[in-house]
């Protein structure tokens, strides 16, 4: 066994009781109750079912659920995804930095380093909406934006900007900034958030790299393993009841894949952090393997989070940063994305 090997092999990933529950109690398990008006689900192909009997309403869209009561259509979301896919197309075509320091406590260096990269031109008062300091609290975050939109200037046409900024550029009234400035933070800062949670997994789970492995096989299996959406939560409807006896009318279902991501019934070794095994296996159609949701309704994002993803690992890889050989743990806490959090990252000697 190598040293990097050995090294990867003694780290150890502490999720948070609630997660750590899940994974003892319900791994393998079809359906289970976990309230009383909630149902989980781990089984691939009733997960399958369910997903193809409703599409996700409006609260149950993450990124496009209203805001301020006020709901946001399919057209306008449609239109902001698309600025700022502009924007990662225009981010991707920068040439890789000749020097950039990354080391240091991961997700948050990365989450820096994918602001800047992507949104580093926009004016402060949007670009401090994709600060990761902003999730502590909801409240914060529309502090933030109330003081933001309250204050004087919009951007003129010469002004350096992102396209998804421009959405906040020709807003008329105090009221409008304000919604404006809410969609630029749904739509800016998940891009950085769940690109930094992929690829700190991906250190974590990995570093150093085998070099004859790809990046995009590395982040599969850390989409495997971590994946930041470990849940999908879909209300009670009348459906899947139809699908399913065991979900009653009433219940709200929980689908997990964080369960079927580590199902021995479709896995070999699923606890184990094997990115070779995506050179015979086809992410779009393998049972129970939904990092980016189901083929119905895919994760408008997923085609930024990949490439992203695969720009800064090739910085990682090409200037030799992994986990730093004292750390041996790292905690997964309970969160809206699933992230292994405070993992300290620098360059090794090669």
């Amino acid at each position: 066994m190598s040293i990097s090997e050995a090294s990867r092999l003694s780290r150890v990933t502490t999720f948070t009781p609630r997660i750590d529950a899940l994974l003892r109690k319900y791994r393998g398990a079809e359906v289970f109750r976990l309230d009383e008006d909630t149902v989980g689900v781990g089984d691939a192909a009733l997960m399958n079912e369910l997903m193809r009997v409703r599409s996700a309403n409006e609260m149950e869209r993450p990124t496009f659920k209203p805001l301020n009561g006020r709901s946001i259509p399919r057209r306008e979301a449609s239109a902001l995804m698309q600025a700022v896919g502009h924007d990662v197309r225009v981010a991707l075509k920068k040439p890789l930095e000749d020097e950039v320091d990354l080391s240091g406590e991961w997700p948050l260096v990365g989450h820096n380093y994918l602001r800047d990269l992507v949104f580093g031109v926009d004016p402060y008062r949007l670009k401090v909406l994709v600060d990761r300091a902003l999730e502590l609290t909801p409240k914060l975050t529309w502090t933030v934006i109330v003081a933001g939109a309250a204050l004087p200037g919009r951007l003129r046409p010469t002004d350096p900007a992102s396209t998804v900024a421009g959405f906040t550029a020709n807003a008329s009234s105090y009221q409008e900034r304000r919604r404006a400035m809410g969609l630029y933070r749904r739509v800016a800062a998940p891009i950085c958030f769940t690109v930094a949670a992929l690829v700190t997994g991906a250190l974590w789970l990995g570093s150093p790299f085998d070099e004859d492995v790809s990046n995009e096989h590395i982040l599969l299996e850390a989409l495997r393993l971590l994946p930041p959406s470990w849940n999908i939560l879909r209300r009670s409807c009348p459906e899947f009841p139809e699908v399913d006896g065991r979900i009653g009318r009433a219940d709200d279902v929980l689908l997990l894949p964080l369960l079927s991501h580590r199902d021995p019934r479709l896995w070999d070794a699923p606890d184990e952090f094997r990115p070779q095994r995506w050179r015979d296996l086809d992410p779009d159609t393998y049972p129970g393997y939904l990092p980016f949701g189901h083929v119905n309704e895919r994760c408008w994002g997923r085609h930024m989070v990949m490439p992203l993803a695969e720009r800064l690992l090739d910085l990682l890889r090409r200037d030799g940063y992994a986990v730093m050989p004292e750390q041996t743990e790292a905690k997964v806490p309970l969160a809206g994305l699933m992230e292994v959090v405070g993992v300290q990252i620098g360059r090794q000697d090669r």
